[in-house]
């Protein structure tokens, strides 16, 4: 059996709580409040200019050009990509100026981004795509597993054809057979790492539906510190 679907297997009870999550059944039979979604992708694309950045790390922490390459283009495709379908889903929601300046993160995508910056800091190459693979499958698979619905919201049937294509369905087995190629080369220890990193990005996965589908907030209402830091890594 190979590492990743080792990971799968070890993952799998996870796994289904995320393709099972009421968000993301919701948005396969259409009865998902618009008003959840608007959350979602608010702080999904908060989300993935931070993932964009891992995939550049990780392009940087590869050991053979070819490797940098891929990686980069997988940092400039989550930006031409995803992003650019999340600026189209803000405008198809009326999302405004005002909602858009005054965007705080959620405490899951705070510590999910978190998490990855972490792992990234100090990780190798294998251990971040390891900490980034659940994003890409989990996505697949929802979007293969709802292939076919046919919601009346047209956002969200536009959202379940872009995950389950064959163009992200070729990003995500790249990054599958590259992460079971590292493993193989990898020490114990490292590939231990690579499971934890695994399992517990399932888990922020799982969390993210919860967080969208609950409105999560801060426990205390005063988010200006978090304005701030906000500012200060714009700058």
């Amino acid at each position: 059996m190979s590492f990743t679907k080792e990971l799968r297997k070890k993952a799998d009870s996870i796994w289904e709580a995320n393709l099972e999550h009421p968000f993301v059944k919701g948005i396969a039979n259409g009865d998902l409040p618009l008003e959840n979604f608007k959350y979602y992708v608010l702080q999904d694309s908060y989300y993935l200019s931070h993932f964009a950045r891992i995939q550049a790390i990780g392009a940087a922490r590869a050991e053979d050009l070819y490797t940098t390459s891929r990686m980069a283009a997988h940092a400039q495709g989550t930006n031409e990509a995803e992003l650019a379908l999340h600026e189209k889903f803000i405008k198809q929601l009326y999302i405004t100026e005002e909602e858009l300046a005054a965007f705080e993160p959620a405490p899951t995508a705070y510590n999910y981004t978190s998490h990855l910056y972490r792992v990234s800091d100090t990780g190798s190459l294998g251990e971040i795509i390891a900490a980034i693979l659940p994003c890409y499958w989990i996505y697949h698979e929802i979007g293969e597993r709802f292939e076919g619905k046919t919601p009346a919201e047209p956002v969200y049937q536009e959202w379940i054809a872009a995950y389950g294509g064959e163009w992200f369905g070729q990003l995500v087995q790249e990054q599958i057979n590259r992460l079971d190629d590292l493993a193989a080369k990898a020490s114990d220890a490292e590939r231990k790492k690579m499971t934890q990193h695994f399992l517990l990005s399932c888990q922020y996965e799982y969390l993210f539906w919860e967080m969208a589908y609950t409105l999560e907030k801060w426990p205390i209402s005063d988010t200006r510190l978090l304005s701030s830091k906000r500012r200060t890594e714009n700058v």
